[in-house]
């Protein structure tokens, strides 16, 4: 395994800022107050940062978003910030779900690597629960559990990519033998990302969701800019424009970025924002419903019907 303080394994601001989802402005205000972080330079004189402390900026994400404040966790060492992390209740408690040692087969097959047998399990699951119960049941709180491995530095980001990959196949799989909904009275969802969000499970899970409930659904993908989400509801005279950010996002660039949106879009198309993101549970904006747990798509759906 590569020494995590070795500065060949550096990675720059803009690296760190994706990857823990802290500002760059946030970094260098806590370099100078708070003595930390503490990072390198490179061949061109610009700020790296070793791997180490990138993990320790993760935790400290993590707590941040649990409701610490900066100053009385910034600068601890990685053996508190891990022992205050531990202390801390699952970050998106769930009242559904498959208890943790039903899980393990699934971390298990993460772990060894063996992505054909970590496939084989997920989809046998899905026979035998159905899309629904499959997406709520299991791959909420899996997601949990593998969010919170990769968090505490018990998951490498590869192997957290691969759990990714996997999950997709079978999802699309699962979606492609739904049948697909053709009655215009059904809704219209469009499912996106703002740019920056690269995690697009959150949106494939609510797209089963969606389309189990009968509502046709046009996917664009992740990272889609604002004025094209605009444009694709136009041309394709979407009802609901249905939006998935995960706990890296910058909280401002979600409210600035949703606060665009709405301005941008006929009153008559709902905005629907969900994921992890603690911003869409903190804070209300006018004219966009949060939806943090997917459990609520139901209810948002039977309440659209009942307006149209």
């Amino acid at each position: 395994m590569s020494n995590m303080s070795d500065p060949s394994n550096a990675l720059s601001i803009a690296s760190v800022e994706r990857d823990t989802g802290l500002s760059k402005d946030t970094l260098r205000v806590w370099e100078r107050r708070y003595g930390f972080p503490q990072p390198t330079r490179d061949a061109l004189g610009e700020r790296a940062y070793p791997l180490d402390q990138v993990e320790r900026l993760r935790l400290v994400k993590r707590l941040l978003d649990a409701g610490h404040r900066p100053g009385r966790i910034v600068a601890l060492p990685a053996q508190e910030l891990e022992q205050l992390v531990d202390s801390l209740a699952p970050a998106c408690p769930s009242s559904v779900g498959t208890p943790a040692e039903d899980l393990q087969p699934l971390m298990d097959a993460v772990y060894a690597h063996d992505v054909e047998s970590l496939r084989r399990l997920l989809t046998q699951r899905v026979a035998y629960l159905g899309l629904g119960r499959f997406v709520l049941e299991v791959v909420s709180p899996f997601n949990r559990m593998v969010g919170d491995a990769w968090l505490r530095g018990r998951m490498q980001i590869y192997e957290e990519h691969a759990y990714t990959e996997s999950l997709q196949v079978v999802l699309r799989h699962a979606l492609h033998s739904l049948p697909v909904p053709t009655s215009d009275e059904s809704p219209l969802a469009l499912l996106s990302t703002f740019p920056g969000e690269q995690h697009g499970i959150g949106l494939l899970m609510a797209e089963c969701l969606l389309r189990l409930d009968g509502c046709r659904c046009i996917s664009l993908g992740v990272q889609t800019p604002i004025w094209d989400m605009v444009m694709a509801a136009q041309v394709h005279v979407a009802d609901l424009v249905v939006l998935s950010f995960s706990g890296v996002m910058n909280p401002n660039h979600v409210l600035d970025g949703l606060q665009e949106l709405r301005s941008k879009l006929p009153a008559s198309v709902e905005i629907w924002a969900g994921g992890s993101a603690p911003v869409i549970q903190r804070r209300s904006i006018e004219g966009v419903r949060p939806m943090p747990e997917l459990t609520m798509i139901t209810t948002a759906l039977a309440d659209w019907r009942a307006r149209h």
